[in-house]
């Protein structure tokens, strides 16, 4: 992984946008740094797709100040536009067009000559396995293809920044491994990269540091081993229960008091410690007071148990918003 420099790649500071009486994103203010991977983490709705339109100069923002490669872009959103490429959450290209051709064109809208546009559409299309599928129109293509289709045509410009809105978002899982690895490549290359995601695992892969958005604020700003120190080391079980698992967090924190018990979901409760969790016991009390566990795992602490604790958003919520289709919303 390419270690980033301590040179900033943009700055935002008061970042806000409303619509109407709703307030997407709420005076948020942070600074990435070139070359590095920067993760905007939160639920739809969260203002993540709102942030990344206005850092793109495809929102205007009602207050707040932005700065690009060291070009104000606060009264003029397209000033860096050069400096840019941008990965969308819903296609922007032409349906008619064939995959060469949508390429081709995005290129010379930056001003690339026909030989080298040509040459680097040949290049991406290899890159994403769309060779096969360049002579074909874009409108025929699936999900996935599209997906990476779109990707290609957001850095045909080879653009030092590079702003990705749920890449990986209503995909395929191959298509999905294939672009969290271009991605990866791309960072590796030296390219500063914004992603925003829903995909809390992808963010701990990927990410050398994650911002927690939710409800239009960032809550917490951190590197992604500085956010995990709380639970490295820990043992962790999750407990399914026939009930509420929040009437038995007391008694059983009485009983086993070496082990940490809170009720994350209802009839879910979280059992952590230092040391092996040994499950017969708890389960044998559990069921001599009448309650019945319907299962019992162990669970790799991770970033989503973190993201819970901090955003006060239970584990589910989340793994609901990867059920949603791709694109539609704000997010």
């Amino acid at each position: 992984m390419t270690t980033s420099t301590g040179t900033a790649a943009f700055t935002v500071s008061g970042l806000t946008k409303r619509f109407g009486d709703v307030t997407a994103v709420n005076d948020i203010s942070f600074e990435v740094k070139q070359g590095e991977l920067f993760g905007f983490l939160g639920p739809n709705g969260a203002g993540k797709t709102t942030t990344i339109n206005m850092l793109t100069g495809l929102a205007r923002l009602d207050a707040g100040t932005i700065n690009i490669g060291g070009i104000n872009c606060t009264s003029n959103p397209k000033a860096a536009q050069h400096l840019v490429g941008v990965v969308p959450d819903e296609s922007n290209l032409y349906p008619e067009l064939t995959g060469f051709d949508n390429l081709c064109f995005c290129a010379a809208l930056y001003g690339i000559r026909k030989g080298e546009r040509e040459k680097r559409a040949r290049q991406l299309l290899d890159t994403f396995g769309l060779s096969d599928a360049a002579g074909r129109k874009f409108q025929g293509y699936s999900k996935g293809m599209k997906r990476k289709l779109t990707f290609a045509a957001g850095i045909i410009h080879q653009p030092p920044i590079l702003f990705l809105d749920e890449p990986t978002t209503g995909i395929d899982v191959a298509s999905a491994r294939q672009v969290r690895q271009i991605m990866a490549d791309l960072h590796k290359q030296g390219t500063t990269v914004f992603l925003t995601t829903h995909y809390i695992e992808e963010a701990e892969r990927l990410c050398e540091r994650i911002a927690f958005i939710v409800n239009g604020k960032i809550v917490r700003i951190d590197r992604t081993e500085n956010l995990l120190k709380p639970v490295q080391g820990k043992n962790m079980l999750l407990l399914t229960v026939s009930d509420s698992g929040e009437d038995h967090v007391g008694s059983l924190a009485s009983e086993f008091p070496y082990y940490t018990f809170d009720s994350i979901i209802e009839g879910q409760i979280r059992v952590q410690s230092e040391d092996t969790i040994v499950i017969g016991p708890l389960v044998r009390l559990m069921e001599d007071r009448g309650i019945q566990v319907t299962e019992a795992r162990r669970h790799r602490p991770s970033l989503e148990d973190i993201f819970v604790e901090v955003t006060g958003l239970e584990a589910g919520f989340m793994q609901k918003d990867k059920e949603r289709p791709m694109g539609g919303g704000n997010r």
